[in-house]
C-alpha cells in the first residue's frame, strides 16, 4: 500500500466509531455533559495542547525524516490550542492512549492519521455548537480549526518516509488509536447512562 492508500483502509476499517465520534453526542462525553462555551473551549484546549505536547516529544526522539512531520504538527497544534484561547483541562482517552504508543511507525499512524481524522469528527460538532449558540464568530474560528486539525499532509508525508511493512504497522496503529477514542467516548456516556450507539 502506498501512504494514500493506506489512509483510505484505516478510514475503512473504522468507519463505524468514526461515524458515532461525529454525532452530537460527542460534546457530552467531552464535557462531562456541561454543554456551556468555557466547558467546550476547554475541551478542544485540552485536545490540542496534549496533541502538542506529545507530538513535539515525539520529534525529539525520531532520529528518521519523520520527525520533520512530527515538528510540524506539533507546531501546528501548539498554534490552534493558543487560538483557542482557553486552558487545557484533564487529558482524555484518546490523548492518554497516545502517551502508551512506541516505535515511530505506531506513532505515525497514531499521531499523524488517527488525531486528524479524530479531530474531524469532533470538530465537526464544535462548529454546530457555536452556531446553535448563535456565536459566529467562534464557529468561523472553530470551521478553520477543524480544517486544520483534520489535513492529513503530515500524515501521508510520513507514510511515505516508512518502508512498506511499515506502513501497515501505522495502519494498525491508526485504527488501535481510533478504537481507544471511541471506547473512550463510548465509556464515558455508559457512566451517564447513556448509549453511544445511534438511535435508528
Amino acid at each position: 500500500m502506498d501512504a494514500g492508500a493506506t489512509i483510505d483502509a484505516v478510514r475503512d476499517q473504522t468507519e463505524t466509531e468514526r461515524d458515532r465520534l461525529g454525532s452530537d453526542k460527542v460534546l457530552i462525553a467531552a464535557t462531562d455533559a456541561t454543554l456551556e462555551t468555557e466547558a467546550v473551549l476547554t475541551a478542544a484546549a485540552t485536545r490540542e495542547s496534549g496533541l502538542a505536547d506529545i507530538l513535539d516529544r515525539w520529534a525529539a526522539e525520531t532520529d528518521s525524516d519523520v520527525a520533520t512531520q512530527f515538528e510540524a504538527a506539533a507546531e501546528a497544534a501548539a498554534e490552534r490550542a493558543d487560538r483557542i484561547d482557553a486552558d487545557a483541562g484533564n487529558s482524555d482517552g484518546f490523548i492518554d492512549h497516545l502517551e502508551t504508543v512506541s516505535g515511530t511507525a505506531r506513532r505515525v499512524g497514531a499521531g499523524l492519521v488517527a488525531a486528524p481524522l479524530v479531530a474531524d469528527r469532533f470538530y465537526l460538532q464544535v462548529v454546530s455548537f457555536f452556531i446553535n449558540e448563535a456565536a459566529e464568530q467562534r464557529a468561523d474560528t472553530f470551521r478553520e480549526v477543524r480544517q486544520e486539525a483534520a489535513a492529513l499532509d503530515d500524515g501521508e508525508a510520513a507514510l511515505g518516509n516508512l518502508p512498506e511493512s511499515e506502513r501497515e504497522t501505522a495502519a494498525a496503529a491508526a485504527t488501535e488509536a481510533i478504537d481507544a477514542a471511541y471506547a473512550d467516548y463510548a465509556e464515558t456516556l455508559e457512566a451517564m447512562g447513556l448509549d453511544p450507539k445511534p438511535i435508528c
